[in-house]
C-alpha cells in the first residue's frame, strides 16, 4: 500500500497543532485541503484517526501508534532537502545544528556569524534544544552535547570541560552582602528549577541544596540566565559566558566547581561532506575559544563590598 506523504504530512501537523485550521496555517494550504487528505488517509488505513471534542480534534489510539513514525518521515524529509541544498563538495547549502538553549542562544550566534562570513553560502539552521536530538535518524546534521555520546556511526570531538559556577551581579552583592561559604550563599538564596531534574540531582550528590533554597523558580537555563544578569539573586552560570558579562562576579571559585563535558558529534556519513565538515571543524574550534575565556580567580572574587555584619 502506497500512502502520498502530503497526507501523512497533513497527519502530522493535525497531531502537532491540535486543529485543522492551526494544521492549514503551519502547512500553508487551505483548511479543506488538510480535511481531505486526512479523510483519504484514515480510507487507506481503514481506521479513524481523529475525533471531535470541543477543544479540538483528539488522536485515537491508532493515530498515537503511527505518530514515531510520521516524525521518523518527517526527519528523512527534511533530511533530504539538506542534503539536496548543494553538492558534497560545496561548502553551500543547509547544516541543521543542535545546541541547548544556552549555548544555542549565548554561546553559536557569534561563532555562527563569523563562519557565514567565510562562507556566505550556507544556510544555517539552529535547533535549541535541551534535549539530545537523535543524529541516526538525522534530526540534526552536528550536534553540541553536553554529554560522551553513545550511539555507534557517529563522530565525536571532544572539546573539553565547561565549569559552571555561582555569579551574581556586583550591585547585587553591594546591598545583600558577599558570602564567603555555600552555607552562607544558601542562607540568601538561590535560583533554581522548579521540578526534580538531573541536573538538581547531581547538586545534591555534591552540595546541601534543596529546593526551599530556591527564591526563583524556572525550569528554562536562558530563564536562570537572565535573573541573575537582572540581579534578582545568586545562580550558577557558565564560567565563560559570565565572564563576558563585567556586571558579574563568581563566587566561592574554589569551592564550587561543575563540569560539563563539551563534545561536537555529526554522523560519520557526513564526513564527506564539505558544508557539513566545515562547520563541523569551525564549532570545533569556536567553542575551544569560548572555554579558554575564563576570568582569573582574583577577578572571580573581586566585589564592590564585603560582607555585612
Amino acid at each position: 500500500m502506497s500512502i502520498d506523504w502530503e497526507r501523512q504530512r497533513a497527519f502530522l501537523a493535525v497531531l502537532r497543532e491540535g486543529s485543522l485550521s492551526a494544521a492549514a496555517r503551519a502547512l500553508s494550504v487551505a483548511q479543506p485541503t488538510v480535511r481531505r487528505r486526512i479523510e483519504e488517509l484514515e480510507a487507506s488505513l481503514g481506521t479513524p484517526l481523529f475525533t471531535r471534542s470541543s477543544g479540538g480534534l483528539n488522536a485515537t489510539e491508532a493515530a498515537l501508534a503511527l505518530r514515531d513514525h510520521a516524525e521518523a518521515m518527517a526527519m528523512a524529509a527534511d533530511a533530504f532537502v539538506r542534503a539536496g541544498s548543494a553538492g558534497a563538495r560545496e561548502i553551500a547549502g543547509t547544516v541543521r545544528i543542535s545546541a541547548s538553549e544556552v549555548v544555542a542562544v549565548e554561546v553559536l550566534p557569534p561563532m555562527l556569524a563569523a563562519l557565514r562570513r567565510l562562507h556566505p553560502a550556507l544556510v544555517i539552521e539552529l535547533s535549541p534544544s535541551n534535549r539530545n536530538e537523535d543524529m541516526l535518524r538525522r534530526e540534526a546534521d552536528i550536534a553540541i552535547r553536553m554529554v560522551r555520546p553513545t550511539q555507534n556511526a557517529l563522530v565525536a570531538r571532544r572539546i573539553g570541560a565547561v565549569p559552571l559556577g555561582l555569579h551574581a551581579r556586583a550591585d547585587y552583592l553591594a546591598a545583600h552582602g558577599t558570602p564567603k561559604t555555600f552555607e552562607e550563599v544558601l542562607a540568601l538564596g538561590i535560583i533554581g528549577v522548579e521540578h526534580d531534574n538531573a541536573v538538581l540531582r547531581a547538586l545534591q550528590t555534591r552540595y546541601a541544596i534543596s529546593f526551599a533554597d530556591f527564591i526563583f523558580r524556572t525550569d528554562s537555563d536562558l530563564a536562570q540566565v537572565a535573573a541573575i544578569r537582572a540581579g534578582i539573586g545568586i545562580g550558577i552560570c557558565q564560567v565563560p559566558l559570565a565572564a563576558r558579562d563585567p556586571a558579574l562576579v563568581r563566587l566561592l571559585p574554589d569551592t564550587f566547581n561543575i563540569d560539563l563535558d563539551t563534545w561536537v558529534v555529526m554522523h560519520e556519513d557526513m564526513r564527506g561532506v564539505a558544508r557539513i565538515k566545515t562547520t563541523f571543524d569551525y564549532l570545533a574550534g569556536g567553542l575551544t575559544d569560548y572555554l579558554r575565556a575564563q576570568p582569573s580567580v582574583a577577578a572571580s572574587i573581586a566585589v564592590a563590598a564585603p560582607r555585612r555584619g
